[in-house]
């Protein structure tokens, strides 16, 4: 599918959908309960897969009213009868090759060719190092992947510039070992921000873990037990990042873009709010009322690090490509092994769009003061963040944009293009 759009002006109220970090998480710590309800989840592909995932270890995820009503499996997974298809979902992977190192036999996962190019050595050298076996049937650290179990839990060594998705795997999963895990970096830890949503929402569950001198430590014997028998999922801030770049890029004259659902979390991506600030933005958070208020702005050039936020990059590049000066995107190697190249991928929609763009291995610099940027025909490479990104370049480029494969959106925002057609964008999804 592909979805066209043309120069814009955009006002009103929208909602971000509810966290895909946080959804992911709450559904794995429900089955790894008794069971709970997760309120106001994300019902996306991502999402679906790891209620899947929780199925295949004997538990059973309903939806019901908008919620999801999780019977777990009790700390203790069963061997799926089947193999676990993670889909295009690389936190539903690291997540659940943790939990199936807990199962007593043999589990494989498998997932799309874009999940089957990503990079999962580190967690299946942990995990082995734990007492189980972990492998990639091709030897390259990629899916599918064969894990066999239980691990006792123990002490490990693993980078943490890969990915931190697997030190939150590890301290899902540990809670619930007899002798707990502790995880030593050998490296400095990317994408900090999302291993402190793991542990809110392990301390909302009732479990203990945290910070060490050298890591990160969960004691074992632990019970996932949430007060109340339930947990409601806050809203996404990577997901508000599209609609606050539309509202600063398109919006109407003397008008605002309203998000609403954005009380305060965790969440690194909250960072957008300070890069549309420093790059001039007239933008305001009401942190009581969860709602971000946005004007369209004359914005400039900055240098940004996504070491800890790399799923704003694609959104940052766009808001670059429109501003006046030179856009860096530092500290950004680790967002190459994402859904895809997203360094590479928007280099070369932002080049074919107009945009004056260098690739470092690193880095993306975009020249917004050397861009003009012209309607084109892209492709979202099966991204969710890129074809959303693209979307709101095309409100503010001449002419008409199309975006090829831009059903897959619904990895995190299902109604997205919906919703920016509300506020007044000319789309044809």
């Amino acid at each position: 599918m592909q979805a066209t759009l043309s120069p814009s002006r955009v006002s009103g109220r929208a909602r971000a959908p509810p966290s895909k970090s946080y959804t992911h998480r709450a559904l794995l710590a429900a089955g790894y309960a008794d069971g709970a309800v997760v309120r106001h989840p994300l019902v996306s592909a991502d999402t679906r897969a790891t209620a899947r995932a929780v199925d295949h270890f004997g538990g059973e995820t309903a939806q019901q009213d908008g919620d999801w009503d999780v019977t777990g499996f009790g700390g203790r997974p069963d061997v799926p009868d089947d193999v676990i298809d993670c889909a295009n979902s690389g936190t539903t992977m690291r997540l659940v090759t943790a939990a199936a190192a807990l199962a007593d036999g043999t589990t494989v996962l498998t997932g799309d060719a874009s999940l089957r190019s990503r990079p999962h050595g580190p967690l299946l050298d942990a995990l082995s190092g734990l007492g189980g076996t972990a492998r990639s049937t091709r030897g390259n650290g990629q899916a599918p992947l064969v894990v066999d179990g239980p691990i006792e839990g123990g002490t490990v060594s693993m980078p943490g510039d890969v990915s931190s998705q697997f030190v939150t795997a590890l301290l899902m999963a540990g809670a619930v070992t007899e002798d707990g895990i502790e995880i030593e970096l050998t490296t400095e830890l990317k994408s900090a921000p999302y291993v402190d949503v793991t542990l809110d929402v392990l301390e909302s569950f009732g479990v203990d873990a945290g910070e060490t001198d050298a890591g990160y430590r969960v004691p074992g014997g632990q019970t996932y037990d949430p007060a109340g028998g339930e947990y409601a999922v806050p809203g996404d801030f990577s997901s508000a990042s599209y609609l606050l770049a539309a509202g600063a890029l398109a919006a109407e004259d003397g008008e605002t873009v309203v998000v609403e659902g954005m009380h305060p979390s965790a969440q690194g991506d909250a960072a957008i709010v300070a890069v549309l600030q420093k790059m001039g933005a007239d933008v305001d958070w009401d942190h009581e009322r969860g709602e971000i208020t946005v004007r369209r702005s004359a914005l400039s050039g900055v240098e940004v690090g996504v070491a800890n936020t790399p799923d704003l990059l694609p959104t940052i590049a766009v808001l670059g490509a429109a501003a006046d000066g030179t856009t860096r995107i530092t500290d950004a190697e680790h967002v190459r092994y994402k859904e895809t190249d997203r360094v590479s991928a928007m280099a070369e929609s932002l080049t074919k769009m107009g945009a004056r763009v260098e690739e470092e291995r690193d880095e993306l610099v975009v020249h917004g003061g050397d861009s003009t940027l012209t309607g084109a025909s892209v492709d979202g490479r099966g991204d969710h963040r890129l074809v959303m990104a693209l979307a709101v370049a095309g409100l503010v480029a001449d002419g008409e944009t199309t975006i090829a494969g831009s059903e897959h959106v619904d990895v995190s925002f299902p109604d997205f293009f919906d919703v920016v057609a509300g506020l007044g964008a000319n789309v044809d999804a």
